[in-house]
């Protein structure tokens, strides 16, 4: 089993903010997969799609950003999930908008959300020699903010002109993830991070 964990925060006034992104990656991957039926779990919604004989377990915290890591825990306990078997698609304001990104490990680059998962998770990575980061992560470029404070960036709505870059992105992170999870991680990585590099 394969943990796919999409990151936001919950309420509607929240629903097609930038920082929202990785539960709008969910939603559509779970359409594009059948999955409509989220059920509450692990303080969280979760639903389950099979993918060529791989379940892959769909997460959307719903503890707000900054404590994201405890349903990531909880559920990786529960289903007993390695680390490896972990992806988690959030918010990048250091990448273009339509641009993705993945990554084996790294830091949390001041995302609150990853830096609670990779405290949630360190005491379960060093079971395996690892640490709290060497876990995988799809991000999804939202621009930087500029003049903006990022708090508030981050929790405004797409620009028109941003969103249609941000459907292009949603739609390259649903094969990412397929190929991820079919494939393994280097092969999406050489795949789709390749393909968005603009050299």
């Amino acid at each position: 089993m394969k943990l796919l964990v999409g990151l936001g925060n919950p309420g509607s006034q929240y629903e097609r903010t930038r920082h929202n992104v990785g539960f709008m990656c969910l939603d559509a991957f779970a359409q594009k997969h059948g999955a409509t039926n989220f059920r509450s779990a692990h303080e969280s919604f979760c639903a389950d799609v099979l993918l060529d004989g791989e379940k892959i377990f769909l997460l959307k915290p719903q503890t707000y950003m900054n404590l994201s890591g405890r349903s990531v825990a909880s559920a990786m306990a529960y289903y007993k999930i390695a680390l490896d078997d972990l992806l988690v698609v959030v918010d990048d304001v250091a990448l273009p908008a339509g641009t993705i990104r993945l990554r084996a490990s790294g830091s949390a680059g001041g995302h609150n959300g990853l830096k609670d998962i990779e405290s949630a998770v360190s005491n379960l990575a060093a079971l395996s020699g690892k640490t709290g980061q060497d876990y995988a992560r799809l991000r999804i470029g939202v621009d930087p903010p500029g003049p903006v404070p990022q708090k508030s960036y981050v929790l405004q709505a797409f620009s028109p002109e941003q969103k249609p870059k941000i459907d292009a992105a949603l739609k390259r992170a649903l094969d990412a993830i397929a190929t991820w999870s079919r494939n393994g991680l280097t092969t999406a990585m050489n795949k789709f991070n390749a393909s968005d590099d603009p050299r």
